[in-house]
């Protein structure tokens, strides 16, 4: 084994970062040009969440079945599992963001005096507790985009904790045994 079927795309994981920013500053973009209308917007976020969380799902696989076939280390697996968490949520953080931006009463507990960085802490905060599986925020999705949203990232937390995580190690083995 090489020291390079062990090591972290680093490149690839700061182009994905920049790809995931370079979405949310394009939503803000076009948020701010006021087009399209607000109903409009939130259906082109919601088909951007479920379009990235696809492409999240397909890449955990990738890497999970890359990761047990090269025989790569537990704890080595379980960092490159946790960038591509902090992606998840990053970018669940951002659609939160822009649909509390589109619409203000897209989430209850979110003050309407507080400054746009304290919002973005906010979501962050949201989306780290949907992921973790916390069970509990005082943030509240009240719109059917936001719900949708919400739900979208609990179901890929769901897939990649369950069934990536816990797997590694039992898929590592059953390919071990199959060669």
């Amino acid at each position: 084994m090489t020291r390079d079927q062990f090591s972290i795309p680093i490149q690839r994981n700061l182009i994905e970062y920049a790809a995931i920013l370079g979405w949310f500053l394009g939503l803000i973009w076009l948020h701010a040009k006021g087009s399209p209308n607000s109903s409009v917007f939130s259906v082109v976020v919601v088909l951007g969440c479920w379009t990235k969380a696809v492409l999240f799902g397909a890449e955990n696989l990738k890497q999970l079945f890359d990761a047990a076939r090269s025989n790569m280390p537990h704890h080595r697996f379980l960092l490159l599992m946790g960038i591509n968490m902090s992606q998840m949520i990053m970018s669940f953080a951002f659609d939160f963001y822009v649909l509390y931006r589109n619409d203000p009463a897209s989430f209850a507990g979110v003050t309407s005096s507080v400054s746009q960085a304290e919002a973005l802490f906010d979501f962050f905060y949201l989306s780290t507790l949907n992921f973790s599986f916390f069970g509990y925020s005082d943030i509240l999705p009240q719109t059917v985009p936001a719900k949708i949203v919400n739900l979208t990232e609990i179901v890929l937390a769901f897939v990649t904790v369950i069934f990536l995580l816990s797997d590694f190690i039992s898929l590592k083995e059953s390919l071990r045994e199959s060669d």
